[in-house]
């Protein structure tokens, strides 16, 4: 069996920032994913015709075991992607406020700036502009890209390096789900769980999907993004 490498508590060999979107670049608090989930929820009934809490039940269900609801329900029931994902973010944006102390910390970072995520691109901007960094990123690689197979799977780690052409052992990545930390450790990125501020719950999300690990695979863990970024040395 190949050794895992061992993970750096430095950063200095970074060239490579790659982030998570939803409850990593903006705080949980905002509770944006929660009219995402409630569309998400609908969505499924409507396709269903299940009752609320049984589609409930089947999409945390797809969640769980496909990575995303998307992809349980394009394996399921064969569904339009685009579809999906123009209805489930027709939201309301506000609560992301501008973060300017967020932007100029990851500005600051030395190397090219990434955003991998199970989104998908329109949302990223939407968020982006409201953050005030929709300049700040080279590329987000989006659900789409990553042709809807989504983290924690290994293939949407690979075809992005490959894409971009990312060595992982000088890439750093930022992400709220810890399982999602698992592939990253394994090819010997650094990683950072960014977690929300005095365990923010609300009622739509389990606790199962809040997992805080103090497994190999977790490098670190903040619940100041922008200050972890901006006391690195």
């Amino acid at each position: 069996m190949t050794a895992l490498p061992l993970p750096r508590s430095s950063f200095d060999h970074v060239t490579e920032w790659v982030f998570d979107l939803d409850n990593t670049l903006y705080p949980r608090e905002c509770n944006l994913f929660a009219q995402i989930d409630t569309l998400i929820t609908n969505y499924v009934m409507d396709v269903t015709k299940l009752d609320f809490a049984a589609a409930r039940d089947l999409q945390k269900g797809y969640y769980r075991d496909f990575g995303t609801t998307l992809n349980g329900l394009m394996h399921r029931h064969e569904i339009d992607a685009d579809h999906f994902l123009n209805t489930v973010h027709a939201i309301d944006y506000t609560p992301v406020a501008p973060h300017p102390e967020l932007i100029d910390a990851i500005t600051a970072l030395p190397g090219r700036k990434f955003i991998l995520t199970n989104g998908d691109v329109g949302h990223a901007r939407n968020v982006l502009m409201r953050l005030g960094g929709d300049h700040l990123f080279e590329h987000v690689h989006d659900i789409r890209a990553m042709t809807f197979v989504p983290k924690p799977h290994r293939e949407a780690y690979d075809g992005f390096f490959q894409k971009h052409a990312i060595d992982p052992t000088r890439a750093a990545m930022f992400d709220d789900l810890e399982k999602n930390l698992v592939v990253p450790h394994e090819v010997g990125m650094s990683t950072v769980q960014v977690v929300p501020q005095d365990g923010f719950l609300h009622d739509q999300v389990d606790s199962w999907e809040l997992g805080r690990s103090t497994g190999p695979h977790v490098h670190h863990i903040t619940a100041d993004l922008a200050g972890f970024l901006r006391n690195l040395p």
